[in-house]
Formats: C-alpha cells, structure tokens, sequence
C-alpha cells in the first residue's frame, strides 16, 4: 500500500505559527448538552491522556516517511513530528514548523521560512539543511511524486539556514497546501536503520513503543506552545467495536475514528461525549476508465452513479452520520462547488445509456473491496442491492488488507476505495485525478481536466483561481470514474472530562496539542 487512506489520510504570509495553532478548529461537539455544559471551563494542566485508534500489529509502520496503513501509527507519529503546514479552517491551510511562505510572480519557486526557536526533541536547533533531508527522503519514497506533485528531489533547496527552496514543475498557486498532510521533518542524515528512534519537533516526545502501543511525554520546548496534558497514551485496536467497548469500559479516555455504528450505540450515555467531524472519511467506488475495462465507456460510468440511491447509502450504510455527495472529491474545501446540480437516481435513464454503451448485462462483474474501516464491505453490499434494480449483477469479493492494495488498487476495474482528508479539491486533482499522477486510481487521462487544473494553478488571484477550480469540479463530475455518494463523518467517543479534542477533518483530527483533562 502506496498511499494510506485515513492519512490522505489538505497562503500563508509573515503570521507565527504560535499565534494560529489555537485556530485550528479544537474543541468538543457541543451538540451534546453533556459536553456543552462545562465546555467554558478554563484549560487545566496536568494528566494522561487514553487514546485508542485502530491498527494491526502486523501492518506496524514507524518511518515517518512511510505508509502508515493503522491509524494508531499516523496519530504517534503526527504527536512527534511536525509538517511544514497544517489544516485550518479559514484559511484551510496554516503554518507549523514553516512560519510564513511566499511565491515567485510565476508561482514556481517557493520559499518556506521555519518558525523560530524550533528544536528536536534532543535540543538541536531545525535548520533549513535537515527540512531538504526530509523532503528528499520523502520524495524518494514510493509514493513520493504523488507527495510532492511536481517537485524533483534536486529542486529542493537550502537557502540559509531558516529557509527552504523549493522550485515546481509547473505553476503552482496551491503548493502550501500539498505540503500539509507528510512532510514530517527529521534531522538531517538519519539513517534507515535509526529512523524509527529519529528526534521529532511535535508537541510530544516518544517514551516508550511497544508492539502498536505507545506513550508518549510533554515536549515542554515546543516551539507552537503550551502543551497541557502531561502525556498521551496511545492503544492499538483490531476492530471498532473493541475500541469502543474499551471506552465504554473506562479502560481508554479517547475512541479515535471509532464510526457510526459505535456512535448509534453511545449518543444516550451522559457521560460519553460523541465529537463529529463533518465531511471526513469518502468512501467512492472506483470505476476503471482505462481502455478494455467493463467501464471505460462514460456512459456505462453515468449508468452506474444515477443507478445509486444516495440518501440510502447515507442512512443504512453511515446510520445518518453523514451527508449525500455528489461525484465530486473534496466536499469539505471552501470553494466547493454547491451549485453543480446534484445527481439523483433515475433508473430509467441508467437503463437507457447501458442500452445505447451496449453494456453486457448477462455478465456478473466483482466489486473488490476490504474491512479496513468500518462500513466500507457494507457500502459494496448495498451497492451491488441497488444497481441490481438497474439490471447490473455485482458480487462484492472481500479482500484481506495487503492483497487488496497490493493486487486491486490502481488496477482493478471495479473496486472500493477511501480517503481520509477531504477539504481540497486541489489535493485530489493533484494526487488521483490529472492524468500522469502515479496515483490515479481510476486511470483516468482526460485532457480537457489536466488544462482546467494547470490553468487553475498558475493563476495567483485566489477569486479568479476559485471560479477555474468550479470547472475543474464540473469536468470531475461530469466524466470521471468516480462514484462519490456521500461522506462519513469522523467519529470520536470520548469520556465527558476530556476537553480541546481537534474538530476538523482528515489530518486535522490528529492534533491533540490543545487537549486536556477537566478533572
């Protein structure tokens, strides 16, 4: 697995991090009256803090640079490493460990300035030299191109000793942005062999790992802050249902990324706190454009998506914890677009293009999906029940984890997919949609798409770049091979002392800096 779905699981100017961090959209969901009722209190220090997240011991990964497939590894990792930029709400993209950024007038060469005071948890100052490390040994991964879209490894630059070069491909007038979700930093010359005991700069410093669990202490020289709590313990849980009858237990204080289900079952307990995060987890199904694939014609793909029932998929699938999408990535970024009409189910008019694409119906066609997080093989399920009325017969094939993302992804003809980080249309035309990403998911190479995105990029008036990235979003809806039906909201569980738990979606949901115990 090239990529992790719950990590990918998206301008700043001359503003310190420091001064921003607290914008960061934390808090609890004061939906509940429970939650709401001592959400004024003043922040107190001191505590551990319980965290379960999901994870298999097996799939364990601690390179900051790899591909954290458990969300317990990404959320360790995230503690004890900063990215250069971070999620935020308005903007959507603030500084971390780079405090200000600027562009050339062609929107190539982009200067990143590190915040000051920032160390490694062993007092060794962050210097522009270990930034390049990083970003090159991240380029080198992989994924890596899909990472840093458009930046070779030797256009990444020093310049001095607070700030980092870096030169695009192309016009770029989102790159701060792309730079949010792995751009974790660690000192320059680490080894591989050293790279799982690397000093971070995050808020926490790693005490002890063991087997997926792990506690980490306060980094008291943080350069974001005070940081209240006295340490994080972090849990790893197989399933969803263990993690959350361990909070339920009182056994953990935090269910991270717990799911609908756990929700449905805790929302009447008084003392459980249930945090939803809007527009956080997409789940499309992938259709296969690529010539000599069942769904290479457009209108076999159309077929299929005005064949779907959404508002069921959103009560049966997410029990409610969601809302209906509309074929488009990125329901969650500012300049989503609203007014392209939405697609309803009309199973007539599905009937009548697979007539006229000659689809064969006499055909059963495998829907390959997983259990990697909760609802995703129900999702098929429901799927194949409805197209079913459109007379296309699917059988839906569960697949174990690493056979699926080693076999089907970025192959396979008919399959399930998700992604953890949905507020930018422009991470996602970058990372699967534009015709020469390594990661196009659905093989999709639409000339029209690629001019609308680069013309988009290189356009620096952030009003005018927002009425071409609408037709960017137009074209995707229109022609692409992807079925977006809805989006899941994040769900956490937590014990009704904690407060500060983060509320924004994707790598938002991680940054647990600002929580603390109201005990």
């Amino acid at each position: 697995m090239e990529l992790n779905r719950r990590q990918l699981l998206w301008a700043g100017g001359g503003i310190g991090a420091a001064a921003l961090l607290a914008a960061c959209g934390s808090g609890v969901d004061t939906s509940s009256p429970d939650a709401a009722k001592n959400s004024s209190a003043k922040p107190k220090a001191g505590g551990t803090l319980r965290i379960g997240a999901l994870g298999r011991a097996n799939a364990i990964i601690r390179d900051p640079h790899g591909s954290q497939a458990n969300e317990s590894d990404y959320l360790i990792l995230s503690l004890v490493y900063d990215t250069l930029t971070i999620p935020g709400a308005k903007p959507n993209t603030l500084p971390r460990l780079a405090s200000s950024w600027t562009s050339s007038d062609d929107l190539k060469t982009w200067r990143f300035t590190l915040a000051k005071g920032a160390t490694f948890h062993d007092g060794t100052p962050v210097t522009a030299e270990d930034v390049v490390f990083s970003l090159r040994r991240l380029r080198g991964t992989p994924s890596g191109a899909s990472r840093l879209p458009g930046i070779k490894a030797g256009n990444i630059k020093a310049e001095g000793t607070d700030t980092v070069v870096l030169v695009s491909d192309y016009a770029n007038a989102e790159l701060p942005l792309l730079m949010r979700l792995t751009t974790f930093v660690v000192k320059k010359g680490t080894a591989d062999k050293e790279i799982e005991k690397a000093p971070g700069t995050g808020p926490f410093k790693l005490e002890w790992f063991r087997g997926g669990n792990a506690r980490l202490v306060r980094n008291d020289e943080w350069y974001g802050g005070k940081v209240l709590l006295d340490a994080i313990e972090v849990k790893i849980f197989e399933s969803p249902q263990a993690l959350s009858n361990a909070l339920l237990a009182g056994q953990i204080d935090v269910a991270s990324n717990v799911g609908a289900v756990a929700a449905r079952t805790a929302e009447k307990r008084k003392d459980v706190q249930v945090v939803r995060r809007p527009n956080d987890m997409a789940m499309p199904i992938v259709m296969r454009t690529a010539a000599g694939s069942p769904f290479a014609d457009p209108k076999v793909r159309e077929a299929l998506r005005l064949a779907v029932d959404r508002e069921a998929m959103v009560r049966q699938v997410l029990s409610g914890y969601g809302s209906v999408a509309n074929d488009i990535l990125g329901t969650g970024d500012p300049g989503y677009a609203e007014d392209v009409p939405q697609r309803a189910r009309d199973l007539a008019k599905a009937k009548s293009l697979l007539k006229e694409a000659g689809f064969e119906l006499s055909k059963t066609y495998e829907l390959m999906t997983t259990e990697d997080i909760p609802g995703l093989a129900e999702m098929a399920t429901l799927f194949a029940t409805q197209v079913r009325e459109a007379d296309i017969k699917i059988k839906v094939v569960k697949q174990e984890s690493g056979t699926f993302w080693d076999k089907t992804w970025l192959k396979g003809d008919l399959y399930t997919t998700y992604w953890g980080t949905n507020d930018s249309v422009v991470f996602f035309a970058s990372k699967v949609l534009v015709s020469e990403s390594g990661t196009n998911e659905t093989g999709w190479k639409n000339p029209e798409f690629d001019a609308a995105y680069r013309t988009a990029m290189a356009t620096k008036d952030p009003a005018a770049r927002a009425k071409l990235l609408r037709e960017v979003q137009q074209i995707q809806h229109d022609a692409s091979g992807y079925l977006l039906w809805g989006m899941a909201d994040g769900i956490d569980l937590a014990a009704a002392t904690v407060r500060g738990l983060p509320r924004l979606p994707g790598y938002g949901r991680v940054q647990f800096e600002r929580a603390w115990l109201n005990r």
